[in-house]
This record gives C-alpha cells, structure tokens and sequence, in this order.
C-alpha cells in the first residue's frame, strides 16, 4: 500500500468543510511538493493528541481526514493553501516522518442521509448558530455565525460539526461518529454545554435556548 503524505494538526478538518493552511516548514513545503504534482493533489490531515505543529516528535489522534487543494498561493516566507475536506481516514501505521511524515491509511464509512433526520438538523443548525453568535460577542469565534452552509443535508451536517464553538477533542468525537442520527444528537448535546459554559464564565446575557422535542 502506497504511503499517504499526513499534516498533523491542531485543528479538526472535517469533510465538506474548507480550511487555511499556512505552510513554512521544509518538510512541509517539500511533501507540498510532491502533492501537487498529483493528478488530484492531496493529503492526509489528523488531530495532534500531544505536541505542536511545528518542529516534530509530536503524538497523533489515528482519525482523520483527506484534505483536497483546491487552492495553491506563494507569499515571499510561506504558501498559503486552501483546503476541503473529503472522505474520512484510519491511521493503520505511521510510516517514516522523514523528509515528511506518512502513514498507511484506510477510508472510514461514509455516513448516510436519512430524510426522517431532518428536524434533528434543523434543530443542531439553531442551536449552532445561536452558540455561534454567543461565542462571537463574547470571546470570539472563527467562524461568522452567519456563515452559509450546504444546502446538501448531509454536507451541511458535518459543517455544522465544523463551525460548531468546541475545543478539538469534541470535534474529533464528531468527527468520529458512526450515523449521521449520532452525530447530530452528539453535536447538540456539546454545543449545548459549551453554551452554558459561556453563560458560566460571561454572564447569561440573555434566556437560554432549550432543545426542543427530536425525531
């Protein structure tokens, strides 16, 4: 099996999702390289379970995801990539990380659309954005809750995951779902929770959306 060029992140890349990259490294711009050199240029990106994204020796979450370059710009001390995400992947083996890291990987099932799972999104979309909104007036947040999404449900779902104001480690819980139902139910109860975590810290500033009933 052919060795699959890996970016180790701090960051979740989810499916459908498009994601900023900025590389410098040398071993980066190298493995960078080679990848567009592809008919599809790509690689594999994975959540760094402890270390930093520069320098090496860091330690890898094994569930990931392909990142597809749709994007390609040279400034004068790095390159600016633009990224989406595609189908999800399992580590089998890390390979060499030398001159860049590599690893045997494996697709993960898709995830399938089940018309009855439309309020759940419906809902997951509501709470998403309003906690969105919260997080943006009061700490920040990457994402504009205004953003538009996919009006395909299921691409639509897993950006929700993305823009959705967790910490890395519930998004790769998200990212690591099995059903489509799951992820949805799953997303709500976290972004539900990060919400009254702001409320905690911030002060409520305003009553508290509840969940409504789920089908």
């Amino acid at each position: 099996m052919a060795a699959t060029a890996m970016f180790p992140l701090g960051t979740v890349l989810f499916p459908h999702t498009p994601l900023a990259l900025r590389v410098f490294e040398e071993r980066y711009l190298k493995m960078l390289g080679r990848c567009l050199d592809a008919e599809s240029p790509s690689f594999g990106v994975v959540l760094i379970e402890r270390g930093s994204e520069a320098g090496g020796g860091d330690t890898r979450f094994p569930t990931g995801t392909m990142a597809r370059i749709v994007e390609v710009a040279a400034t004068e001390r790095d390159i600016e990539l633009l990224v989406v995400g595609g189908e999800r992947i399992e580590v089998g083996a890390w390979w060499d990380d030398e001159p860049y890291p590599t690893a045997e990987v494996h697709p993960v099932a898709e995830l399938t659309w089940d018309p009855a799972l439309a309020p759940l999104r419906e809902e997951a979309e509501r709470h998403v954005r309003r906690v969105l909104t919260r997080t943006a007036l009061t700490s920040g947040a990457r994402w504009d809750p205004n953003i538009e999404i996919s009006d395909d449900p299921l691409e639509s779902s897993w950006q929700l995951a993305a823009i959705s104001p967790l910490g890395p480690i519930d998004q790769l819980e998200l990212l690591r779902a099995t059903s489509l139902g799951g992820l949805l139910a799953r997303l709500i109860d976290l972004t539900l929770e990060a919400e009254e975590v702001l409320a905690a810290t911030f002060g409520d500033g305003g009553e508290r959306g509840q969940p409504g009933p789920s089908a």
